[in-house]
């Protein structure tokens, strides 16, 4: 095992990892940025080193800084927690060429899964269901990307192959946009991504976001530690989680999830990683896979009991899965709703300092947060501040648990979007389960609508 690790991230997520290091006795370096010089990770940690100034572009972007900040206090492990480089194929190569551990896997796995076109035909030869739509790359002739098109079926979608996020798509509904939809897209993907490749897929029209939970190690040992529904999105950033996804025949998840260990096997995966798709009409579509950790990784960890960020220090040390399949048992039900600093209807961004924080407690609740009283919101990031969790024996019982919570949940001195996450709580809907990628934006929508009236 490690003897010490530089946690290469910031956030809820860089706390939560060093979590898991103290608890295997594995020292932890917090590198920071100027702006994160009085988060508590920092000051839990048992060094820290400042990488840059606010910019995270000078700072947790800055890969020469984090390689010598490993360095310098002689770490044997670089764990990139999500976001930031977490997916950069480039700089997990830098890591292991300099002599360190990557918490991930392998830099040509994360180029394979990081192109959506190679991904999608590694998961074919899987096995593993994917979108219908063009057969790798659009040509450049326009007649052919007509003619592709015609034979998916309009609507589609245009997407770049280096895309993510919820950035480099655009839906064509008829024949007559197709041509300008892929010209601006290849720009955009561009410019955003260096990379203009774009492919084409069937536009499903009212999907739900379903993802399988896997993690592997290099001895060929590969699980599915079940499914979590992100449906719950706005402009394709997810807002609340829950697993298992209600309403889903376990055998149909069973059947998915063998399919993506077993591409796991196929690829030579290692670590931890997900599996997403769009559902539709009892059919899974594979859109992409993260080859990290997940936001919303604990509501995996309550239903199961594994602790996924320590099996990913585990397997990163060599170690073998000390689990396997038929010993996972599924049980319960839980619900993560992320905490943004935002105004809670218009989305603005709200940073600035904490005068009161209070977080719920009581059975099953579970906060993941780096949040203190005082402490500041920087403006130069993501605006999550934390995780209110769930668990119950049953989705109601989960439900009744987050609704007590955010009644409980205190922030002042800033705007969150609790009052959203209270108000879905109470949607005769999403109580119901099952609702589409496309439920709140249109909710969102209509409200507007209402406000102007």
């Amino acid at each position: 095992m490690f003897e010490k690790i530089l946690i290469a991230n910031r956030g809820e997520i860089a706390l939560r990892v060093l979590r898991a290091c103290r608890e295997l006795g594995i020292k932890t370096v917090a590198v920071h940025s100027e702006a994160d010089i009085e988060a508590k990770y920092v000051k839990l940690a048992d060094e820290s080193v400042c990488i840059g100034p606010a910019s995270s572009t000078l700072s947790y972007l800055n890969v020469p800084a984090i390689i010598s900040a490993a360095e310098v206090t002689d770490s044997e492990a670089i764990h990139p927690g999500y976001g930031f480089l977490s997916e950069n194929a480039d700089f997990a190569e830098r890591v292991e060429q300099s002599g360190f551990v990557f918490i991930g896997p392998r830099a040509d796995t994360i180029r394979l899964m990081g192109d959506k076109v190679s991904a999608k035909d590694a998961m074919k030869a899987a096995n593993v269901p994917c979108v219908p739509g063009s057969e790798g790359a659009l040509p450049e002739d326009p007649k052919e990307i007509v003619k592709i098109g015609r034979a998916v079926g309009y609507p589609v979608i245009i997407k770049a192959a280096g895309g993510g996020g919820g950035r480099g798509m655009r839906v064509v509904h008829t024949e007559a946009a197709l041509l300008n939809a892929v010209t601006t897209t290849r720009a955009e993907a561009q410019a955003a991504f260096s990379n203009p490749v774009v492919y084409m897929e069937k536009y499903l029209e009212n999907p739900r976001h379903v993802e399988i939970q896997i993690m592997a190690d290099q001895h060929g040992g590969a699980v599915y530690l079940g499914e979590r529904d992100c449906s719950m999105q706005r402009r394709h950033q997810k807002v609340i989680e829950e697993a298992p996804a209600p309403g889903i025949d376990r055998k149909l998840i069973a059947k998915i999830g063998e399919r993506c260990a077993e591409a796991c096997r196929k690829i030579g995966y290692r670590g931890a990683g997900t599996f997403e798709f769009l559902y539709e009409n009892g059919e899974f579509y594979f859109i992409e896979m993260n080859t990290r950790v997940q936001v919303e990784h604990p509501v995996s960890e309550l239903i199961t009991g594994v602790d996924i960020v320590q099996a990913q220090i585990r397997v990163a040390a060599g170690e073998k899965l000390w689990i396997r399949q038929r010993d996972i048992e599924f049980r319960g039900h839980s619900i993560e709703c992320r905490i943004n600093a935002e105004d809670p209807f218009k989305f603005t961004p709200s940073p600035g300092k904490i005068t009161n924080w209070h977080t719920p407690g009581g059975p099953g609740i579970r906060v993941d947060s780096h949040v203190y009283n005082g402490y500041t919101v920087p403006p130069h990031y993501d605006s999550m501040i934390g995780k209110l969790i769930s668990y119950g024996d049953t989705r109601e019982q989960a439900i009744r648990r987050m609704r007590i919570a955010l009644s409980e949940m205190a922030v002042e001195g800033i705007k969150t979007n609790i009052p959203l996450h209270q108000e879905l709580m109470q949607d005769a809907n999403f109580v119901r389960g099952g609702t589409s990628i496309h439920y709140l934006e249109h909710k969102l929508a209509d409200r507007s609508e209402v406000n102007k009236g």
